[in-house]
C-alpha cells in the first residue's frame, strides 16, 4: 500500500498540471477563434486568385512567365513550416516525417534539396543536416515570423523566394505545412509553389480568353507576383489554425487524462487512509485484550 505523503503529494503535483494543461487549452481556443476566422476568409479568394493565376499562366507563353518557365536543374527548395513551441501533439513530427518522406522517397536523399525553415521545431530538426540552406540571399531566422504574421512581413520573404526561382538558384520550390482541416484534424500537404503549374487549368477546361489590360508584361509583373505571396500567406495562415486546434486538443486530452489520473489517486488515497485507520484500530483493540489478560 502506497505511503499516505507520497500520494497526497502525488495528488497536489497533478492537480496543478490538470490547472495548466486546462488554462493552456482555453487559451489556444481563443487563438484558433481568430486564427480560424483569419484562414477562412482568407481561403476563398486565396483559391480564385490562384484559378485566375493558372489560367492567365496558360494563356501565356513560358517565354512570357518568368514564373511558370520550367528551368532545367535539379535544385529543390522545400519551405517546412512548425511552430515555435511544442505541446501540440503530433503538429510539428508529422510535417517533418512528411518533408524527410518527401527528401528520401522523391530525391533519394539528394544533397541538392535545401530546407527552409519557418518556426523553431523545423529549425531545431534541420539545423543540423545537409539539407539545411546556406549561401543563399534568403534569410535563414523567419521564427519571429509567426508572432508576428502579417501580409507587410510575409511579402518581402515571398519576394526574395520568387526572385530566387527567377535567377535560377533553385528549379523548383515547394510548401510543406499542416492544412487546417477542423480543431481535431491537421492534414500535411506538399504544395507546388513554384513553377506555376498551368497544366492544372487545361485539365478543367480551356483556358479563358483574357483581354490584357493595360498589357501582358503589367500582368506578368503586379498580377502574378501578388497571387504567390497570397498564396504564401495563406499557407503560414493555415499552419497556424492548424497548430491552435493541435494544441487545444491535445490539452483537451491531456486535461482529461489528469482528471481520470486525479480519481484514481484519490481512491489509493482514501485505500491507503482506510488502512491506516483499520491498522491503528488492530493495535488499539490488540493492546486492550493484552492488558486485560
Amino acid at each position: 500500500m502506497p505511503n499516505l505523503k507520497e500520494v497526497r503529494n502525488r495528488i497536489t503535483s497533478v492537480g496543478s498540471t490538470m490547472q495548466i494543461t486546462s488554462a493552456m487549452k482555453m487559451v489556444s481556443a481563443a487563438k484558433l477563434k481568430r486564427a480560424q476566422d483569419a484562414i477562412t476568409q482568407m481561403r476563398p479568394y486565396a483559391n480564385k486568385l490562384t484559378s485566375i493565376l493558372q489560367n492567365l499562366s496558360s494563356s501565356l507563353d513560358t517565354s512570357e512567365n518568368k514564373y511558370a518557365r520550367a528551368t532545367e536543374g535539379n535544385h529543390v527548395l522545400l519551405i517546412v513550416i512548425s511552430s515555435n513551441r511544442g505541446l501540440a501533439g503530433g503538429f510539428n513530427a508529422n510535417v517533418i516525417k512528411k518533408t524527410w518522406g518527401l527528401i528520401k522517397n522523391e530525391y533519394n536523399n539528394s544533397p541538392n534539396v535545401s530546407v527552409l525553415c519557418i518556426g523553431k521545431k523545423a529549425d531545431d530538426a534541420f539545423k543540423r543536416t545537409e539539407h539545411r540552406i546556406h549561401g543563399t540571399d534568403l534569410p535563414h531566422q523567419l521564427n519571429d515570423l509567426l508572432d508576428k504574421l502579417n501580409f507587410d512581413n510575409v511579402a518581402p520573404i515571398a519576394e526574395k523566394i520568387m526572385q530566387a526561382f527567377v535567377t535560377k538558384q533553385f528549379h523548383k520550390v515547394y510548401l510543406v505545412y499542416n492544412q487546417f482541416k477542423n480543431a481535431a484534424v491537421q492534414v500535411p500537404v506538399v504544395e507546388p509553389f513554384l513553377p506555376v503549374d498551368a497544366s492544372k487549368a487545361a485539365t478543367q477546361g480551356s483556358p479563358a480568353d483574357y483581354i490584357f489590360e493595360p498589357n501582358k508584361e503589367y500582368i506578368v509583373n503586379e498580377l502574378i507576383p501578388k497571387s504567390l505571396k497570397v498564396q504564401f500567406y495563406k499557407a503560414l495562415l493555415d499552419s497556424v489554425a492548424a497548430e491552435h486546434g493541435a494544441r487545444m486538443t491535445a490539452m483537451h486530452k491531456a486535461t482529461d487524462n489528469a482528471k481520470d489520473m486525479l480519481r484514481t489517486l484519490k481512491i489509493s488515497y482514501n485505500k491507503a487512509r482506510q488502512a491506516a485507520i483499520t491498522n491503528e484500530i488492530l493495535e488499539i483493540v490488540g493492546g486492550a485484550e493484552a492488558l486485560n489478560n
